[in-house]
């Protein structure tokens, strides 16, 4: 028997936002120290010494739109699995951990479940508290892990527990809802309530065994979307007709809540109190909060300077941001949108997402730089009938043969070594040298050498959209 984790991927962190976005979200940024959010969950079990050995690799649900990057960091942190689920639409967190359980069913180990997106201070606490919540769930309950609360806290739901089972674990007496500031107040001064902090451990045939009781509808859609699907290299990717007819729901909501009036199932759900240095990071003022300040209570990272400025966090990703007389605020520069808010509104950027979306303007879903397979580019300029990209190929990495019907292109070469495919001739090309793509040349970029590729890329023509590719060969499974 293996203590696995088990990483949900799945959000998208739209208050926090322009640093996270629909393609590129909180869980695969550092926010805080230099690992991201990913990688310091994959690593959250390193040096567990507790009742259960751990498994070698954690089982990861992300949204099949960023599984590059996020097989990456796995890698680029020693953490590379081979069991990455992929879901193709968001249906929450019950279908994904279902999903994550039908992936391990055969072991049926203990699964320990992770959201991607935490922030633990305390790594001696969290294993503490996780070793605490072994025997439960070998005893086949489901557990909970609830947050010791340090504040009246109106932006989490609470967990009221109830007396201490023989287990070492405590009972749920109820589940209850994210409260106005007194009802939060009157929470902490009881004693009785925890946070919830959606960390669930709980064996997967005990998972499976409650979704088919409680919600047989999404077990029936995810067990035909996981019999339907396949592997592709390391990813595992369901049926996709399959998920989409799953209902959509969260663990909480489908199963937990449900667990006591569910007579004859014999699972019972409980809590373990968790001192860890925790918070979901869920909106910027959280950051500021657990962020280190300096004495006038500013946070910054990047280029930044203050001058008489109080309680402000300043993220700076691309530019100078100077900040003068600024107090409770929050400003976050990226290379494509800047932010600006009262520390006290952070929760309402979602509203400026939703806003964008209805636009269909590009900044709520991607960054300027996009993150490929093979490495990423950075649109750094574009005007009519032109666009300069600056691009980087990965060592030993290579763009799909392609194919352009609207525009031409001009590659000049900044660093490293190029191997060039131009209609039929194949040629390397060095630094400070360049050549020409004409409009419906098929190409390919390649990368031969053991450093990062960088070149600059100018297209013109009359269309320069990225849906104007055809590819005849991908090594990463592209149409």
């Amino acid at each position: 028997m293996e203590l696995q984790a088990v990483i949900l991927s799945g959000g998208s962190g739209t208050r926090l936002w322009p640093l996270s976005r629909e393609q590129y979200p909180k869980q695969l940024l550092a926010l805080v120290g230099d690992e991201t959010m990913l990688q310091a969950t994959a690593g959250r079990l390193a040096g567990f010494s507790g009742r259960l050995p751990v498994a070698s690799a954690p089982v990861v649900v992300c949204n099949e739109e960023y599984r590059f990057v996020t097989a990456e960091q796995l890698r680029a942190a020693g953490r590379a699995s081979q069991h990455v689920v992929l879901e193709p639409a968001g249906r929450n967190t019950a279908p994904a951990l279902t999903l994550a359980a039908l992936a391990v069913e055969e072991a049926d180990p203990v699964m320990l479940v992770m959201p991607a997106d935490h922030v633990i201070g305390d790594l001696a606490g969290f294993q503490q508290a996780i070793d605490g919540g072994i025997p439960a769930a070998l005893e086949g309950a489901i557990v909970t892990f609830g947050i010791v609360p340090t504040h009246a806290e109106t932006g989490y739901g609470y967990i009221r527990f109830g007396a201490d089972r023989a287990d070492g674990s405590k009972a749920i007496a109820a589940f209850v809802e994210k409260p106005d500031a007194a009802t939060a107040q009157a929470y902490l001064d009881s004693g009785e309530y925890l946070w919830n902090s959606g960390l669930f451990m709980v064996r997967a045939s005990t998972w499976l065994k409650a979704m088919a009781h409680l919600q047989p509808a999404m077990m029936e859609a995810c067990r035909r979307a996981w019999a339907g699907g396949s592997r592709d290299a390391d990813f595992l990717r369901v049926d996709k007709a399959a998920f989409l007819a799953c209902p959509s729901d969260s663990i909480d909501y489908a199963v937990m809540e449900k667990l006591a009036e569910a007579s004859g199932l014999g699972i019972p759900g409980c809590v373990v109190p968790m001192s860890a240095g925790w918070s979901d990071v869920g909106a910027w003022d959280a950051l500021w909060t657990i962020a280190d300040k300096d004495a006038a209570g500013n946070v910054a990272r990047g280029d930044v300077l203050f001058e008489d400025s109080r309680n402000t966090l300043v993220y700076a990703q691309d530019r100078l941001v100077a900040c003068v007389g600024i107090e409770d605020a929050v400003i976050v520069e990226t290379p494509d949108a800047v932010l600006v808010a009262s520390r006290e509104r952070t929760q309402d950027v979602k509203q400026i997402v939703a806003s964008l979306k209805a636009g269909k303007r590009s900044q709520a879903s991607a960054h300027r730089k996009i993150h490929r397979p093979w490495g990423w580019y950075d649109s750094i300029d574009s005007g009519e009938r032109f666009q300069v990209k600056r691009i980087v190929v990965n060592p030993g990495a290579r763009l799909s043969l392609q194919m352009h019907h609207h525009r031409a292109e001009h590659w000049i070469v900044v660093k490293g070594t190029a191997e060039v495919t131009n209609g039929d001739k194949v040629f390397l090309l060095g630094e400070n040298e360049s050549t020409y793509i004409p409009l419906g040349h098929v190409h390919r970029l390649a990368n031969p050498g053991k450093l990062p590729l960088e070149i600059i890329e100018v297209q013109s023509g009359s269309y320069l959209g990225e849906d104007d590719i055809v590819r005849f060969e991908d090594t990463y499974g592209r149409n």
